[in-house]
This record gives C-alpha cells, structure tokens and sequence, in this order.
C-alpha cells in the first residue's frame, strides 16, 4: 500500500510546523480530507479518523467559543492513533488544548498561509498522486508535439534509438527503459522515470547517456500524460498491418482507456516521423477530424457514382 508521511506533505506545500517536528514521520494512507465540523459538536459515529484534519475559518471560531474543558474533551476524541495530523488553514493559531490532545497522542500540528478551500484542493491533488496505484512498464515516453506517447516493443528493436531521434528534432525525453505510471483520476494517467533513471537514455553500443547534459534542459520533462501507446513489431511477410488509420484499439492501464497502434518495423522506415505523424494524427483526432473515415467516405461516394454511371449505360444501351 502506498503510504505518505506528514513530513513530506509539508514539504511539498510548504506548511509550517506549529508543534509537532518530532512526529512527521507519521503516515498518511488516503486522500480524503476531513473538515470536522460535525465532530467539534460532539457527533463522533462516522468520524473518519485516518483522514488528513483540515481547520478553516469555521472550525477555528466554534473551537475559540467552546470552554477549555470542552475544547480539550472534543480534541482528545479527535486525536486517535490512526489520525496522521491536523492542520490548520489561512495561517490560524490553533488554542491551547488543540496542542495539548495533539502532543498527548504524537499527533503533528501543521498551519498554511492559503485559504481553506485553496489548501484543501493542494492537499487533496499531492495526495491523490501520491496515493494512487503505480504500475511499471517496459518502453519509452516521450513528449511529442505536448502529447505522451509510450513506445512499446521487444528488447533490441530500437525503442530508445527512436526517442534519441526525436529528441534531436525537439521533442523531450520523459522516460527510457522503465516507466512509472500512476492514475491521476479516472481519465488521466501519468507516466515518469524512476529517480534512478531520470533524463538517462541507454544507446547500445554507446552506453547510459545523459540527455540534460547533452541536450540542455529542454530537452526533457518530469512526468507527462499518457495519450498514446505505439508498438513496435518487427515487420512480417503476410501479416496484415492496418492500411485505412480506422478506429485505433483500446487498451485498459490501470482502467484507463489508451489507444494503441501497431507499427512494423523495416529496413527504410524512419520510425521518429512515423510516431509524430502519429502524434498530429491523434491531436486532429481529438479536434474531430479522422483521415481514415474521409478515406471511407470518399470510397463511397465514389462506389455510389460508379454505380450510378453503370445504371445510366445500362439504360442507353437498352
């Protein structure tokens, strides 16, 4: 299960520690997010306590109005072993007792400057792209004219040496050999290099390359969205490749849907061009226009005026 600390949430949105350092190592399993509201008027049946706390404006005044007591009995209900931190937005100073519960339970107390509903989307994306399931897969991801496109194929059949050619006609370079895809949200996955490899490329013959030292930085991007899956195949005799450009096929990653084409691979064809052909080919598609479907519907215009001549001569020749 993919875990985040507190502490790298802090980081990341650059929250401040009010009490607490000692406990950012504590781990943080889900990206929902709790306004307690409900819960600082004593109705604790479905407090859902492994959930990031998140104090606004609203929850700030109803605690500064409650007695001590009060404020210290409803923050101990709240300060459970699962419970990963609380946090309080637009900079609030959280009273006394807030502290108090936290430290009695090893319970981090983070504040940010952003307004509530600011913080809470920023918490919500980081943890959300953290958190999600992870898949590696064997290939390249380049970003060619802004879209991510994932080169697939056997070992050897030239995945990388494509992604070096496309990189000198200007596109960038997000992963080789092992890529890293999350999902973002339903419709949307995102792929990147395991640290280990970031802005490497592996050349047979030349060896692990740096491409931000040979290329500048330009040259290369973090992560990038999957759109598109190409597969290389070695070509064969016989094989019936696709001609028309029809419908690409659909292909499930992490219950994502991603188009895939075939591609063969033969002595002359120059693959870079092929993949940013393919690359404006699906952001047409995108904007409505199929060069396959005009194909199909000039043939049959063309089959219907055939057809429509040969019915005229026949009746001349009666």
């Amino acid at each position: 299960m993919e875990v985040v600390t507190v502490r790298e949430l802090k980081e990341e949105l650059s929250l401040e520690v009010i009490s607490g350092e000692e406990y950012l190592e504590r781990e943080i399993t889900t990206s929902d997010i709790s306004r307690p509201g409900l819960e600082l008027s004593g109705y604790f049946n479905y407090y859902p306590s492994e959930r990031v706390q998140l104090f606004g404006r609203s929850e700030h005044s109803y605690l500064s109005k409650m007695t001590s007591d009060g404020r210290l009995l409803v923050m101990r209900r709240m300060a459970r072993v699962d419970t990963p931190v609380f946090i309080f937005s637009r900079g609030l100073k959280p009273e006394y007792e807030v502290l108090q519960a936290a430290r009695e339970n090893h319970i981090p107390v983070l504040k940010g400057r952003a307004v509530t509903t600011q913080l809470f989307s920023n918490i919500t994306t980081f943890l959300q792209e953290r958190l999600a399931p992870r898949i590696s897969k064997h290939g390249v991801l380049v970003d060619v004219y802004g879209l991510g496109i994932m080169i697939v194929g056997e070992s050897g059949i030239g995945k990388s040496e494509t992604a070096l050619e496309l990189i000198k006609n200007g596109h960038r370079l997000v992963a080789d050999d092992r890529i890293e895809l999350h999902k973002r949200d339903e419709y949307t996955l995102i792929g990147e290099a395991p640290p280990i490899l970031q802005n490497m490329i592996e050349i047979r013959g030349l060896g692990i390359i740096n491409v931000m030292t040979l290329f500048g930085a330009g040259a290369v991007r973090q992560n990038q969205q999957l759109n598109l899956i190409v597969n290389m195949v070695f070509w064969k005799d016989g094989e019936d490749y696709e001609r028309l450009g029809s419908e690409p096929e659909m292909v499930s990653v992490l219950g994502v849907k991603v188009p895939r084409i075939t591609v063969p691979i033969r002595t002359g064809r120059n693959f870079s061009n092929i993949v940013e052909v393919a690359a404006m080919n699906l952001r047409a598609n995108r904007m409505g226009y199929n060069s396959g479907k005009e194909f199909e519907e000039r043939l049959k215009n063309l089959i219907a005026k055939n057809s429509t001549e040969d019915r005229r001569e026949g009746q001349h020749g009666k």
